[in-house]
């Protein structure tokens, strides 16, 4: 229990005071700020929103008492848009001056949220019927990266996707890939089919040789094992790139 109001930090303050005490110890001009971006999302929603504003918004719980619009430009300065500010490394963000704990948690719940709800909409259905789903799911969590994420979606006999599964990080070029860990998990999860995915934080989906020389043994291990390796998913950072459709499988 801290001793004195001295002791409690800016974050946990808010949650000890009414609510006209806090509207009290703000600055009106800050106030006033608050409600009217406040009342443009309610009206119009995230997308009559520019990014800053947007973040500012988030930003609103963490630090309750303080202007957060020069913090706000600072993160996307530094990161470049909206999403890459929510999936930034919380070290990278603590480098942000003025950038605590606090505002490291407010902004890795929404980008948790995101992704929890991304994935509700592909968890157990079809893969082809809810395609674009599927990749609406891979650009949320994996376009905006700065370093090399591989994922691998495993299917059922039906197609249905039953799990998803993060295999490695990497570097901002290299990602370790293992063929044979890869289908040990899908016999283990009794899967039929899978799909690779792995992001370029370059933004370019093209594959590299790399990438078509790693497709090409996790193809090999597949066949002796009678799964079906249905695509190969590089995500850029506006588009995707199918092996597929692109003829590399």
């Amino acid at each position: 229990m801290p001793k004195s109001r001295h002791d409690i930090d800016e974050a946990t303050l808010p949650f000890l005071m009414r609510p006209e005490d806090q509207k009290e110890r703000l600055p009106s001009y800050i106030r006033d700020h608050r409600s009217r971006l406040r009342q443009r999302f309610m009206d119009g929603g995230a997308g009559a929103m520019p990014d800053y504003e947007l973040l500012e918004l988030v930003l609103f719980r963490a630090i309750p008492r303080r202007d957060v619009k020069p913090l706000s430009r600072a993160l996307l300065d530094t990161f470049g848009d909206f999403n890459r500010v929510l999936s930034a490394e919380p070290s990278r963000l603590k480098a942000v001056k003025g950038l605590g704990d606090a505002v490291v948690q407010e902004l890795k719940i929404v980008e948790a949220a995101a992704h929890r709800l991304s994935r509700s909409r592909v968890m157990q259905r079809p893969v082809i019927s809810s395609w674009q789903a599927v990749l609406d799911y891979c650009h949320t969590t994996m376009s905006h990266r700065e370093t090399e994420q591989f994922r691998v979606l495993y299917l059922d006999r039906k197609n249905v996707l039953v799990a998803d599964e993060e295999q490695a990080k990497g570097t901002v070029d290299h990602v370790p890939v293992y063929p044979r860990e890869i289908v040990k998990r899908a016999l283990e999860l009794n899967a039929s089919a899978l799909i690779l995915v792995h992001n370029h934080p370059s933004g370019d989906p093209t594959p590299s040789q790399a990438d078509i020389t790693m497709t090409n043994r996790v193809a090999d291990a597949c066949a002796a094992l009678d799964l079906a390796l249905h695509d190969h998913l590089i995500v850029g950072k506006d588009t995707e790139l199918s092996f597929r459709g692109s003829g590399y499988l």
